[in-house]
């Protein structure tokens, strides 16, 4: 008589190895993969796996604080201050900031300690004239996480951060029109815009430099979580 044996199980840093890396294809490419859904069963996973699930209370309690937390998650949040496009890289980014303190984080490029200070010391300043895609990469740099494609007919997010995890990222919220099939399709700028640099520990709002673009593109919606 033939016994089949068991295939053995994966053993845990292999799991959790695969979950980083699940997780790193999702915040780079949302739209394929799940978008926040995705985001937070891959996150609940890896914290099951490190045996922290309260960790995700925490997180949750300190974007509140910051008021990126609201019914519907940090989406919400983003509704309040950016016109509607599809693709969830304004959140993708938000969730990466805890991948990065987490150590789960695989940047493509990380700034040295003076690339870092010199993109901090004047990005607000530079960000108060409006630019574009191009322009964010020539003055600084290929990103440490594009969150999004590299099509110029769809809105990104660049995110830049330092060796430090405490560090915070800063982030470039570019747009390009709203999703396909959409009023108008395709996009009439050859570049996505830049809306906002967002950096820093404070609140959200806080966090924000708008360019005048995004000061233009700011929603007027008397409930930012009804479909617009």
């Amino acid at each position: 008589m033939c016994v089949t044996l068991p295939t053995p199980l994966a053993a845990a840093e292999e799991i959790r190895d695969h979950l980083i890396d699940q997780l790193n294809l999702a915040l780079r490419r949302p739209g394929m993969h799940g978008g926040e859904v995705a985001f937070r069963i891959l996150i609940d996973h890896l914290l099951f796996v490190e045996r922290q699930p309260e960790a995700w209370n925490q997180l949750k309690q300190s974007w509140e604080e910051q008021g990126l937390w609201t019914p519907i998650g940090p989406s919400g949040a983003f509704q309040e201050v950016f016109p509607a496009q599809g693709g969830c890289y304004e959140v993708a980014s938000v969730y990466a900031e805890f991948a990065q303190r987490r150590g789960w984080l695989g940047p493509d490029r990380v700034l040295t300690a003076e690339e870092y200070e010199a993109v901090t010391g004047r990005v607000r300043g530079w960000a108060a004239a409006d630019r574009t895609w191009a322009d964010v990469t020539a003055e600084f740099g290929p990103p440490s996480v594009l969150f999004g494609g590299n099509n110029p007919l769809y809105g990104k997010t660049l995110g830049y951060l330092s060796a430090d995890p405490q560090q915070p990222m800063v982030v470039f919220h570019l747009w390009n029109g709203s999703e396909p099939g959409s009023e108008p399709w395709p996009p009439e700028h050859a570049q996505p815009l830049l809306l906002a640099v967002r950096f820093g520990v404070s609140s959200f709002r806080g966090s924000l430099t708008f360019t005048p673009e995004g000061d233009r593109r700011r929603p007027t919606v008397e409930d930012p979580y009804l479909p617009r």
